[in-house]
């Protein structure tokens, strides 16, 4: 067979040794002593091959030379170097092996007698280029960077896949031009090196056996397994991480690292608002072993204390070499069971660790014992980085794609009940990869414990009355003389005054308040009437001056006649702004006794509701306390809100009054997010009530009255039963000490509502004077 494994070459390829003779030559002629006489009896030990020295061609001819061979490179191939290096006799780029050492003859043994050792990803067009490029260098001076990392994949007798990188040592190879060799000029090496991919030029210009390439070269190779296993896993983690081949592709990576035919990889997603772990993952098509045939698992269940402090604690990698041994020392061990359950004897749990958040957990298990442990478990170090980034990456894309499924499906969320709203559009978005149908469910938060409180502004509609009032009166005193003076030229004119003027008096007089139909009517008047008649005259050259000023007025942004609705309009804009941020800013005080949904609500004056319970917060235990610190916290900013209203009212364009009330309901309801509505709601016929009580309690009456509960400068619990009144009588004594509410407490009835009866209240002035911070 020759030696030549490319059927086309620009080189002739003859396997000698010369340059090794004469180097030979030159020590036994030149030196003395030991080098020179082993010099000299090599010489003479080969004089009977003249092989050695012109060449060979064929592998026939080397396999018989191979023992003088041997003899004659065993300076370059100690013996004693033979079990530890990876060596052996080629020509660049070939596949052929001569004089190999043991180490290299027992990895090729341990492939199979079917293995066909070759360069991964090395084609004839590539060959045939690199060679041309040796000659360049050699003859034309260019310095082409040809140069790439090269590697051998050769399996282990279990089936284990290792990677070689190659390096050669062509210090014994010469080039030599033959007859058939074309002289190149600098236009055609500017040409070669700009096409790379036109093989027919570099054919062209370098024949096939234009050069002789003679001599050997020894290659080295170097186990680069792991870093060839980087390297991929990088590849992998780049692709699509949905691909159903993931899993066996990310097991390969790992089982050439640890040298391990049948390890096996897992990924159990953490889930930190749920305190739980899942096998919903960015790696979902890799199995959780932890979890098993479930779904998820609170983490404190599924981890023993000594795994828990290792991976949630410190962030360390936990491994065990034997499962079974750790069951009998922790027993209670759920994950433990779980692995024996699979026949996993040893394994290691890597947390994927981002910003000092948990991700997840890499799992490692293997069904021998002993073959995974605390020193292999650090082989994971040179991976890690690689699969933190990508599992951030996927978990942010699919935040994104959760977050884009709740803007759409649902609504702007409170954080409190986001992980809700994400869990499901987690399961829509599975359902959808995998495609499958899968309808949104409405989402749905029981058992927890509502609180209600606003603080309204005082009339609010009479002041807005009034001001639109005040403003139609301007209008119509600027409108009746400019109408005056039209009807001299326009009949319609006539027609219209006596209206105007019965609107103007109306109008003007401040104990009649007008209702908001008799506004509405008289600005269609003006607009469909009056409006038109100043127009036509405008048109012909009449009043102009006048008439153009009169419509100047009428700007809603600018105008005279809109100078109070806008005064009103800022006075409330301005209220409501100022105490929906203060009381935002209280939330985050709130939020730290216990996360809970709040949402809030302005339109004349700011109201809220909250909602708290375990449903809500499902990582944290519930406890009444909880409640009533959140009712002193309501109460207590609610009385904030209404004393820095009082602060700066007289600084408004109006002085408006606020009032302040807390709604006390005990019982626990269902609140559900009504899809159509896009907000939250209260669930069931039952729980309506509270609704329907916050409705109206703000507008109602003392029992027995026409004074309204709710007044300025005082704060109102409306409750129902005497252990709310308790309770709230005891936050009303502890602001009392602040200097935040009056000594004196009204005990009132409440009116009877629609539908409701038997309320009560606890009416306390809140004190202005003093100034501190509460």
């Amino acid at each position: 067979m020759s030696v030549q494994p490319f059927k086309d070459s620009p080189f002739e390829i003859h396997i000698s040794f010369h340059v090794l003779i004469e180097h030979l030559e030159k020590v036994a002629a030149q030196q003395t002593g030991y080098a020179a006489e082993r010099a000299a009896y090599l010489l003479k030990e080969i004089e009977p091959y003249p092989q050695l020295r012109t060449g060979f061609t064929h592998q026939e001819e080397l396999e018989q030379h191979a023992p003088v061979i041997n003899y004659l490179l065993e300076d370059l191939f100690p013996a004693a170097l033979t079990q530890n290096e990876i060596k052996g006799v080629t020509v660049p780029f070939h596949n052929f092996m001569l004089n190999s050492t043991q180490r290299f003859k027992n990895i090729l043994s341990a492939a199979g007698t079917d293995f066909d050792i070759s360069i991964r990803d090395f084609d004839s067009h590539q060959f045939y280029v690199m060679s041309c490029c040796l000659v360049l260098n050699e003859f034309y001076n260019t310095q082409l960077d040809f140069a790439k990392p090269m590697f051998y994949d050769i399996p282990t007798a279990t089936g284990i896949i290792r990677h070689y990188r190659i390096l050669y040592n062509a210090d014994f190879l010469e080039i030599i031009p033959t007859d058939k060799a074309v002289k190149l000029t600098e236009a055609d090496i500017n040409e070669l090196i700009n096409s790379y991919d036109n093989l027919e030029l570099w054919k062209r210009l370098f024949p096939q056996g234009s050069y002789l390439l003679k001599g050997f070269a020894i290659v080295n190779l170097f186990d680069s397994t792991i870093e060839n296993a980087v390297s991929a896993l990088k590849g992998t983690l780049l692709t699509d991480l949905h691909d159903t081949e993931i899993e066996q592709d990310f097991e390969s990576i790992f089982r050439s690292i640890y040298k391990i035919p049948d390890l096996r990889i897992g990924f159990t997603a953490f889930n930190t608002e749920e305190n739980k772990f899942s096998s919903i993952a960015p790696l979902r098509k890799i199995r959780s072993f932890m979890l098993g045939n479930n779904h998820e698992a609170v983490s404190t269940d599924i981890l023993g204390p000594k795994s828990y402090q290792a991976l949630l604690g410190k962030s360390e990698y936990f491994a065990i070499s034997d499962t079974r041994q750790f069951f009998l020392e922790h027993p209670g061990s759920e994950m433990a069971h779980e692995f024996l359950r699979q026949n996993i004897q040893s394994f290691i749990l890597a947390p994927v660790m981002k910003n000092e958040q948990l991700l997840g957990i890499i799992e490692l298990v293997s069904l021998r014992k002993g073959e995974l442990n605390s020193v292999n478990a650090h082989k994971l170090e040179v991976v890690m980085p690689f699969l933190v980034n990508t599992i951030d990456r996927q978990i942010a894309y699919k935040q994104n794609r959760i977050q884009a499924v709740i803007q759409n499906e649902y609504t702007t969320l409170h954080p409190s009940v986001q992980w809700k709203f994400e869990k499901e559009a987690y399961k829509f978005i599975e359902r959808q990869d995998n495609n499958l149908e899968y309808e949104l469910k409405e989402i749905v938060f029981e058992d927890v414990y509502p609180l209600y409180g606003q603080v309204d502004i005082k009339a609010s509609s009479d002041s807005r009355n009034r001001s639109i009032q005040k403003d139609l009166n301007n209008q119509l005193e600027a409108l009746v003389p400019i109408v005056l003076q039209i009807q001299g030229i326009d009949k319609h004119a006539s027609a219209y005054l006596p209206r105007l003027q019965e609107f103007k008096n109306l109008t003007h007089n401040a104990s009649v308040l007008i209702r908001t139909d008799t506004e509405q009517f008289i600005q269609h008047f003006i607009d469909e009437k009056v409006h038109p008649l100043l127009q036509s005259a405008t048109v012909s050259g009449h009043f102009t001056p006048e008439i153009g000023n009169y419509f100047k007025q009428v700007d809603k942004n600018t105008g005279l006649y809109y100078t109070y609705r806008r005064k009103y309009d800022t006075t409330v804009s301005t209220i409501n702004k100022k105490m929906a941020a203060l009381l935002d800013e209280r939330q985050a005080v709130a939020q730290e006794i216990f996360p809970h949904y709040y949402e809030r609500f302005k339109s004349d004056g700011v109201e809220h509701n909250l909602y708290i319970g375990s449903s809500i917060t499902p990582n944290r235990t519930f406890l009444p306390v909880h409640f009533r610190s959140l009712r002193l916290w309501q109460l207590k900013v609610l009385c904030e809100l209404e004393r820095e209203h009082h602060r700066y009212k007289t600084t408004l364009p109006y002085t408006l009054e606020v009032t302040t009330l807390v709604l006390a309901y005990s019982t626990t309801m269902s609140i559900r997010f009504r899809m159509d509505e896009k907000r939250f709601d209260v669930d069931g016929t039952y729980n309506a009530r509270f609704e329907i009580v916050k409705k109206r309690i703000d507008k109602a009456f003392i029992k027995g009255t026409n004074e309204r509960i709710t007044q300025p400068g005082t704060v109102v619990i409306i409750y129902a039963n005497t252990n709310e009144e308790r309770e709230y009588r005891d936050h009303i004594m502890h602001l009392q000490q602040k200097g935040i509410l009056g000594n004196d407490v009204e005990v009132l009835e409440v009116e009877e509502l629609q539908s409701i009866s038997g309320l009560r209240a606890l009416r306390v002035n809140i004190l202005h004077e003093d100034e501190k911070d509460i």
